[in-house]
């Protein structure tokens, strides 16, 4: 079992638990007012916010599964721009380069305080200049549902994005003009919000296996569009064609040949981008090369895994969001294809998937010589992603493994210490480069097995002194003592904290 590094948290910042969070965490009981009697049909975002007396102060949650393709969190940020709302918090699960929007708000002292587990963007940006008055709390996929069931982030309005409801308040992402397929990061706040509102496009009679179910719902407002399906594809999720990509992916697959992973039964998950994905590929060759079959693949779907699960590679796949509209098509219709909440998906507390997996392939942004990661931050300390299901992988997988070229836009990967740590390096195993693997000296069973190996294994301190000879020594940032967001673990333990960029 891979243990997490407790850390200082930042003076002025609770985190949820303390340094002893996994001891003292009891998941709250579902609210008794969700009686299944029935919900009432809103004309009007106007009227949701009279009807449910939405004010000054309050907590709204929304989730993300549209992606750079939502409309709903810009429909409910023009209102309170409207009504001239202030300090209110916000709780999407992402935030997209789409929700502009919220700049002017965070100017204006609309809102105060963000916790989202990943953002892009211009918002991003105004968070890293100090504009937020209050902090951006960042969680894991697998750390927000344990703040919203354990009480630690309260939300008085869930606003929730469904593609098509039903006439009884079932909502599924399967059906109805703007279909995204999975939306399970939606589920805690169905459960857990005070007051739930599902903003549909589609009404339809009946909701075959609803993702979320009427009993928890309160009101329905339908509206013409809910979102652009389209802006579900908000990146690469192609195989890369890259020479030095498909090289990393080679060598990574021959890894984990080597170590024994690539075997029947196996589990697995990658991040969409195209390096991540070759890794698929090169696994799916050994796999078709030694008749192995896999028991399940995992984490935000793409279309390359529903092909594996048709070929009979794997017997099943979970998926918490689906990252293309292939595998918006199969989850509607594939019996194996498998929704899950983001509580099954990597809430510690929950029976997770993430804790199952075999070996799991993330990316970087940033790793230093302790092997922490850093994907929420670019070098310079702007925001610019997040943890999203980074460190809950890291951790649960048997095998972690970061694949990156070692220099991007001339700039080393690895440094002696990340800007900003997101997944601590005790839950990282190996790093995969162009010039060299590099194994975390905790992990000596691995270095044992690789022995002999013809994969060019090194110290990372090696590949870090090449990286230099490259790109020559860059210099570091400088941060105010500002802080705008912490860093949380998917525990509720403050890691880290990200202060306003100079």
């Amino acid at each position: 079992m891979k243990n997490v590094l407790q850390r200082t948290v930042p003076e002025g910042f609770k985190a949820f638990a303390g340094s002893n969070a996994y001891k003292n965490f009891k998941r709250r009981t579902i609210a008794e007012k969700h009686t299944g009697k029935g919900f009432i049909s809103l004309k009007s975002v106007s009227d949701m916010f009279d009807k449910l007396g939405i004010k000054d102060g309050m907590t709204l949650s929304f989730h993300h599964h549209l992606r750079n393709g939502d409309f709903v969190l810009n429909m409910v940020a023009e209102e309170i721009k409207r009504r001239g709302l202030k300090n209110m918090k916000l709780a999407p699960s992402s935030i997209f380069p789409n929700n502009k929007i919220l700049v002017e708000l965070i100017e204006n002292g609309n809102v105060t305080d963000i916790y989202t587990d990943y953002a892009n963007g211009p918002v991003a940006e105004a968070i890293s200049k100090g504009k937020l008055k209050g902090l951006c709390v960042m969680h894991t996929h697998g750390g927000r549902p344990l703040a919203i069931e354990s009480g630690d982030l309260h939300i008085d309005v869930a606003i929730l994005a469904v593609p098509a409801v039903d006439k009884e308040g079932n909502g599924t992402g399967t059906a109805g003009n703007s279909a995204c397929g999975s939306l399970g990061y939606a589920v805690s706040d169905l459960k857990y919000a005070d007051k739930v509102v599902l903003v549909t496009d589609t009404i339809i009679d009946k909701a075959e296996n609803p993702q979320l179910e009427g009993k928890y719902v309160d009101y329905v407002l339908k509206v013409d569009a809910i979102g652009d399906p389209s802006g579900i594809v908000s990146g690469t999720t192609k195989i890369t064609k890259d020479p030095v990509g498909l090289k990393i992916a080679r060598d990574a697959a021959k890894l984990l040949d080597e170590l024994g992973m690539i075997k029947d039964g196996l589990s697995m998950q990658t991040g969409a981008g195209g390096t991540s994905l070759a890794v698929a590929y090169y696994v799916r060759e050994f796999m078709l090369e030694k008749g192995i079959k896999g028991s399940f693949a995992s984490g935000g779907i793409t279309g390359y895994f529903t092909d594996m699960l048709e070929e009979g590679l794997f017997d099943e796949l979970y998926d918490v969001q689906c990252f293309d509209l292939k595998a918006v098509q199969s989850i509607g219709k594939n019996k194996a294809h498998h929704a899950m909440s983001g509580s099954r998906y990597a809430n510690p507390y929950d029976d997770n998937v993430v804790d199952k997996l075999d070996f799991v392939i993330l990316g970087a942004t940033e790793i230093d010589l302790d092997f922490n990661v850093n994907v929420t931050t670019d070098s310079h300390g702007t925001i610019m992603g997040g943890s999203g299901g980074h460190s809950d992988t890291a951790h649960g997988a048997k095998i972690t493994v970061i694949t990156t070229n070692l220099v991007k836009s001339r700039l080393p990967i690895i440094k002696e210490k990340v800007t900003t740590i997101t997944t601590p390096g005790e839950d990282v195993d190996v790093l995969v480069t162009e010039r060299g693997i590099a194994v975390n000296p905790r992990r000596k069973d691995l270095l044992e097995k690789l022995q002999g190996s013809k994969l060019p294994i090194v110290p990372i301190e090696q590949l870090l002194e090449t990286a230099h000879k490259i790109t020559g020594v860059p210099e570091k940032p400088e941060f105010s003592d500002k802080p705008v967001g912490v860093v949380v673990y998917r525990d509720g333990t403050v890691i880290d904290t990200i202060y306003k960029v100079r």
